[in-house]
């Protein structure tokens, strides 16, 4: 069996205040091909489909529309959960009714708990869709006080699934969860630590076939070659810089071997980081791509004009601009001639911000003119 695993798509996402919705629809035009190429018996996406729990409508069409395109034209199972940025409530709806066309959306704890079995040539798979949940949710649907941890959560949930199959089948666990060991970045969003650790032992998952999980947006194993994320289709922080976006494919035999392996996502703009002097900066050559989104840090000492919006114009997607941060002893400095400015006349320091910006002396009558402003705004605002 053929599976195609996915995860973190964040429809929605907004990036210092960018809205990432023409990315997304690039990036999932490119996954239907990817989907079209590979043509996998089974599609895993592992949760955080949305980026928050009312998505805005664009973000619902996009989905819509993907799905549309996978159930309809490509006839493929879709299996999904939601992450915990999703609200299970509105993910929920119509579920039941979409499971006759083969798409299978898992968003609670149910009692009626049953895996997805899809069959080969071999036998069946069976796949265990297993929504991010609070441990206190696990805990109410088993009448279970101690469980108070994700790992205690985890290890009641595997222990009710391998209790009631017969584990020497195909099993694949889908999630949505933090195992240890695993590489974060700054885009997850933390998972509750009410009464633990938000980790989970990757020595629970040794019964199934394959894992396959969402929440960390890295691409990685962790602990076994079969326990995997699959990683965020884009990059959504500049902590993901070095991060290679992908989805994994995963092709089960009739004994459980695996064979893995990736197939790029290729954005249509990156993230980047560059650094330099702004005169530097201004030949536009710094960037891989001018498009891309860009963290900029500045290694200029002294005053710029308009820092920003002159790189703009070179590099329009700037989302972030940083001066370079001094050393302790800059810093130490830099405190003692505020105190000094500080102990100045207001006529004295545009005096000097004059000469700092215009690299000469203020002219007297100019002088004059803002000491005669100053004087004007001391006297109103002593309501004279």
């Amino acid at each position: 069996m053929k599976i195609l695993h996915t995860a973190d798509w964040h429809l929605g996402k907004i990036v210092n205040n960018v809205y990432m919705t023409e990315d997304q629809r690039f990036i999932l035009k490119q996954f239907l091909t990817v989907v079209e190429e590979q043509q996998p018996d089974v599609i895993i996406i592992a949760g955080d489909l949305y980026d928050r729990a009312i998505p805005p409508k664009q973000a619902v069409e996009l989905l819509n529309d993907t799905l549309t395109t996978l159930i309809n034209d490509f006839n493929i199972p879709v299996l999904a959960i939601s992450g915990n940025h999703d609200s299970p409530d509105r993910l929920e709806f119509g579920s039941q009714l979409f499971r006759k066309q083969q798409l299978y959306l898992d968003t609670k704890l149910s009692e009626e708990y049953q895996a997805v079995t899809l069959y080969d040539e071999s036998g069946p798979v069976h796949f265990h869709l297993v929504p991010y949940v609070e441990p206190a949710e696990v805990a109410y649907q088993f009448d279970d006080d101690e469980v108070r941890s994700h790992q205690q959560a985890a290890e009641k949930l595997i222990k009710y699934i391998t209790e009631r199959y017969d584990m020497e089948e195909r099993h694949v666990w889908i999630g949505h969860a933090f195992l240890a060991g695993g590489m974060e970045s700054e885009s997850e969003e933390r998972l509750s630590m009410i009464g633990g650790s938000p980790y989970i032992d990757t020595e629970l998952f040794k019964p199934f076939t394959y894992v396959a999980l969402g929440h960390l947006h890295q691409s990685q194993k962790v602990g076994a070659e079969k326990v995997r994320y699959s990683g965020s289709i884009l990059k959504y922080s500049f902590s993901e810089v070095t991060h290679k976006k992908s989805v994994t494919i995963v092709d089960m035999d009739e004994k459980g071997e695996l064979g893995i392996d990736k197939v790029p996502l290729r954005p249509i703009r990156d993230f980047e980081r560059i650094e330099g002097y702004f005169d530097e900066l201004m030949r536009g050559d710094a960037a891989d791509h001018p498009d891309s989104y860009l963290h900029v840090r500045l290694l200029d000492d002294g005053q710029l004009i308009d820092p920003m919006g002159k790189l703009r114009k070179l590099y329009p997607n700037i989302l972030h601009l940083e001066r370079k941060i001094s050393s302790q002893p800059k810093q130490s400095e830099d405190i003692q001639k505020m105190k000094e400015r500080q102990r100045l006349s207001p006529a004295t320091l545009f005096a000097s911000f004059y000469q700092e910006i215009k690299g000469e002396t203020i002219p007297n009558h100019r002088k004059k003119l803002v000491e005669e402003t100053i004087e004007t705004l001391k006297q109103q605002e002593r309501g004279q």
